[in-house]
């Protein structure tokens, strides 16, 4: 049985990873080309964002049908064939699942359009407050009104992302029950992981006016979400001790995850949350230019890594997936500091306690895209946020500009594998354009240089595999109040690991005040860690990491 703390997961965004057939958009026969290249970075699981029938309204994530794979990307034989290349590799897979809402042509939803009262039950319709006047204030993620006027029933539908994406009314047994028979259905197919999609927002408190105007706080790790986890738990997954899970959890609080993910619970293995990931917003705002806030950066990390250990529950760390921008772009630099700040960000997520997830290109220090246009852009949030944000008074050229810095298509650009025609993701056009720098940052070029980004990522699997403290050990932070380092401690079973970064572009003596007696360097990202006891002078972006057994 693989041990998932020990293990790390590799996304991949089907869309963007490697096309086979020249149509630009990647496949699963791309994903089976590249299995070899995966193996070498030494993963365990592969995750792969939905590749089912549908519109694509949501690049996947609306789904049409959860039994049948879009034929944009292959057919259940090519699956097949993955899942048996890929396991005779040793890796596995994890399928994205996404039950709070289905496409607006998924049969369900097209037969409660028609007025079939038990499928009109699967979905959240209720009476405006007046005529016009949706039931509720509440605010679609992806900006405008979360209800959909539907003129045949005079009713509204409710919909907390796309207008083509109704959400599920999960307090029908009879959607719990299809659900159910999804999962179990990919289970019959071999699969050993899931992830589910925004799962803590299936439940809602009730359906009233919001005085913060979005409604969250009635949706948001909702009444009923650890029963209906639960309930998943017994009737699916959890018949298999192999299978592993991982549910993202939006504005989530700590005191839900330490039930979602705790060690000696019935829901999930591990959750997702993304309060380290709003350092750049205001407040809850994310579509504004802010420079990131490292204090609170730093006081997140260890709140969440000190509190989930606390209560014994299991968290996911990472920096990128297919919703975030670069991290190199985002906390790094990708001009003068590109290699070493990439590698000191891979550094500090690695050696956490949790399991570690690398998205497509991160292991190569893939950056944000240098899109000039808004044509360029491909992704529903962006373009609607691009008007919205006009609407409130900005000038085009100052919306572009924060769509540029926030924008998910920046982790969707194709996958880096060589400086030739595109990237080498297709033989011919790509859905959406190849970031220009592909040019030196790509799999093939750094695969050949043992100083690359990518050979530094390949030794951080490697060592949580090797040590037992990466995998199991306790979270000390260490500095806190430094106003450039972020450093911790980690100790587990006579085994102790000190893991040191300096976060600027900028050389910093830090005067730790521990004793490194016996301490080695196991790791690290310049030649030659320069301490003196336990006084470190780091230079811009460099990390450490320091090893001892007792």
């Amino acid at each position: 049985m693989t041990d998932f703390r020990k293990s790390v997961v590799y996304q991949i965004y089907p869309k963007s990873f490697r096309d086979s057939d020249g149509d630009g958009l990647g496949d699963l026969r791309g994903i089976i080309e590249k299995l070899d290249y995966i193996r070498e970075l030494g993963v365990d699981y592969i995750w792969m964002t939905p590749f089912f029938v549908s519109p694509q309204k949501d690049n996947g994530y609306d789904v049409e049908d959860y039994y049948r794979i879009d034929p944009r990307y292959g057919t259940m034989e090519d699956f097949e064939e993955l899942s048996r290349e890929a396991g005779k590799r040793g890796i596995r897979l994890m399928l994205d699942m996404v039950f709070n809402h289905t496409s607006d042509r998924n049969q369900w939803f097209r037969k409660a359009l028609e007025g079939d009262e038990k499928y009109k039950q699967f979905y959240i319709f209720r009476k405006g407050k007046a005529p016009g006047v949706p039931p509720t204030n509440w605010q679609s993620k992806f900006g405008g009104s979360a209800w959909e006027y539907v003129e045949k029933f005079d009713e509204y539908y409710l919909h907390l992302f796309d207008v083509s994406q109704p959400d599920l009314n999960w307090e029908n047994p009879r959607v719990r029950q299809e659900i159910q028979k999804v999962v179990k259905f990919w289970m019959g197919k071999g699969v050993k992981g899931f992830r589910f999609d925004v799962i803590n927002l299936i439940s809602k408190s009730a359906y009233e006016d919001d005085d913060q105007g979005d409604g969250r706080r009635f949706y948001t790790d909702g009444p009923k979400i650890h029963q209906y986890l639960e309930e998943l738990n017994a009737a699916t997954f959890g018949t298999d001790a192999e299978i592993v899970t991982v549910g993202e959890m939006s504005s989530t609080s700590l005191e839900n995850c330490y039930q979602y993910a705790n060690e000696e619970g019935t829901e999930l293995s591990m959750v997702f949350s993304f309060h380290h990931l709003k350092v750049d917003f205001m407040g809850n705002e994310k579509w504004v230019l802010v420079p990131y806030d490292f204090r609170k950066l730093k006081d997140i990390m260890f709140q969440w890594q000190t509190s989930m250990a606390e209560h014994h529950a299991w968290n996911a760390v990472f920096w990128c997936n297919h919703d975030q921008p670069r991290v190199v772009t985002r906390f790094g630099d990708e001009k003068r500091y590109w290699k070493e700040s990439a590698k000191m960000l891979g550094t500090v997520i690695h050696c956490l306690r949790g399991t570690p997830y690398i998205y497509q290109g991160e292991e190569l220090g893939m950056t944000n895209v240098d899109f000039r246009d808004i044509s360029q852009f491909r992704d529903v949030e962006s373009l609607n946020y691009y008007q919205i944000l006009q609407d409130k008074g900005l000038t085009p050229e100052q919306a572009f500009q924060i769509i540029r810095v926030h924008s998910r298509d920046n982790g969707r650009t194709p996958m880096q594998w060589n400086d030739r025609w595109e990237a080498g993701f297709t033989d011919g056009t790509p859905w959406i354009g190849v970031n220009e720098n592909y040019r030196y940052i790509n799999a093939e070029t750094e695969q050949r240089d043992e100083n690359s980004v990518f050979f530094h990522y390949k030794k951080l699997v490697e060592l949580r595999k090797k040590y037992d403290v990466i995998a199991y050990g306790d979270v000390q932070p260490v500095a806190k109040e430094h106003p450039q380092v972020f450093a911790y401690r980690r100790t587990w079973k006579g085994e102790e690991l000190l893991v040191v970064n300096n976060f600027y572009g900028k050389d910093v003596v830090w005067e730790s005040g521990l004793d490194l007696d016996g301490y080695e360097c196991i790791l690290e990202n310049y030649s030659g860690c320069r301490r003196e006891g336990g006084v470190f002078t780091l230079r811009p972006y460099e990390s450490a990491v320091l090893y001892k057994k007792a």
